[in-house]
């Protein structure tokens, strides 16, 4: 096949690029093909993580399944205990470890080591949504600290779990939250405070019995 000058003009302006630039543009396609295969590298092993830690955590609830109104043995108590901690030694970064903590927190107060309890629901707070893609539950956060303001107050700490609870914009926990509000200007004293707080509650939604009590209390203790 012919060629005319135009193309050979063509053909020598590629071969001189290429001379310039060929080189640069090959090691740029190994880095580019390294750093794919880096990535399914890397995005096998946290694949082959998060397996790991779904098992400790498909592991804690079997533990927790119950009857109606009975509590975890002992053993299987400790033994929640025991994964969470392995989930948040091993795989902080996974929400196994977050939701792992909770249950481990749920384990303590019913054990009444409320100190160990604030600890586990602390560092949900503390490690909540770390590390690279790391997803920020807003569900699982108001959760954690709604439980940490019952603990703080359980301590007997009624102020600093009232600054706790001050700072969370509670959104659709907000029944939860005003009936702690509740329940700690009760126990600072405040009843007034207390009373709105409840009512807030019920206005947000509660239906529930110990709050009507709460209520009824307290209108006894005005009348």
């Amino acid at each position: 096949m012919a060629i005319n000058a135009a193309e050979e003009e063509t053909l020598e302006t590629l071969k001189k690029w290429w001379e310039e630039n060929g080189k640069q543009l090959v090691a740029a396609v190994v880095i580019v093909a390294a750093g794919f295969g880096g990535w399914n590298f890397w995005e096998g092993q946290q694949l082959a993580k998060q397996g790991a830690a779904s098992d400790l955590y498909e592991e804690i609830l079997e533990l927790t399944l119950v009857d109606p109104g009975q509590q975890v043995a002992e053993e299987d108590a400790d033994r929640i205990i025991s994964l969470s901690e392995q989930l948040r030694d091993n795989y902080a970064q996974s929400t196994y470890a977050s939701f792992g903590a909770l249950f481990a927190a749920s384990q303590q107060v019913a054990s009444n080591d409320l100190e160990a309890a604030e600890a586990s629901l602390q560092w949900i707070i503390d490690n909540h949504g770390k590390g690279f893609l790391a997803k920020t539950d807003t569900g699982l956060l108001l959760t954690a600290n709604l439980r940490l303001g019952r603990v703080i107050l359980a301590r007997g700490d009624a102020e600093r779990a009232l600054a706790l609870v001050n700072s969370v914009a509670p959104q659709s926990f907000e029944v939860g939250y005003s009936e702690l509000r509740g329940d700690i200007y009760l126990a600072l004293g405040r009843r007034a405070d207390a009373r709105d707080a409840y009512l807030a509650a019920q206005e947000a939604g509660s239906l529930s019995d110990s709050l009507r009590m709460k209520l009824d209390d307290l209108a006894r203790v005005e009348s």
